[in-house]
């Protein structure tokens, strides 16, 4: 039987997808699990610089996310305990103007489902931005919906805004995030760790 990481490592279903994209580049899938983990991240798709580096938030993006877990490089990144699963497992490019591509829904159909299957031990789930929150949350509106009813997820889940500059409006329009969201998260990030 075949690890189900070793045969997303290998997937080039978006290959000629991504070569028709203004970054024209081959896929490079991002496989950051382990059937130990505890806490699952759940996010969108790799950025430009993951895509690169090979390691998931390995960006400002991620500088904040792991500020607002509380959370160390070191704890962040062992797999033993950390799963990062987005909905796309590759960079999916840019469109001419230089935007992010949406995370191809192909891949989430053809990976997602057997990849959580062989994560029995997560306890907290993040969400991360509105492909994953529509995903994992039956009731789904908008991202500011999902994440401004934290209190009525599902116990262990939480939904949280990309951690992206992008978002900086929106944290600064809505301190209750950083003054009731973040220090519940914490201590739910510290139980699990």
């Amino acid at each position: 039987m075949s690890d189900i990481r070793t045969d997303i490592s290998a997937c080039t279903l978006c290959a000629q997808r991504f070569a028709a994209t203004a970054t024209a580049h081959r896929p490079n899938p991002v496989v950051w699990f382990q059937p130990s983990a505890r806490m699952l991240i759940a996010g969108q798709a790799p950025g430009m610089r993951v895509h690169k580096s090979g390691a998931p938030f390995s960006d400002p993006s991620g500088d904040r996310l792991r500020n607002w877990l509380g959370l160390d490089e070191d704890s962040f990144y062992d797999r033993t305990r950390v799963a990062i699963l987005p909905m796309a497992f590759c960079f999916p490019g840019y469109n001419a103007k230089g935007s992010d591509l949406p995370p191809p829904p192909i891949c989430a159909k053809t990976w997602r489902a057997g990849a959580l299957a062989t994560l029995p031990r997560v306890q907290l789930t993040l969400l991360i931005g509105g492909h994953a929150m529509r995903y994992h949350l039956p009731d789904f509106t908008t991202v500011a919906a999902a994440v401004r009813n934290w209190r009525s997820h599902p116990a262990g889940v939480f939904a949280l805004p990309h951690p992206s500059w992008r978002n900086t409006g929106w944290l600064k329009k809505n301190p209750w995030f950083e003054a009731d969201v973040i220090p519940r998260l914490q201590a739910a990030v510290a139980e699990v760790m």
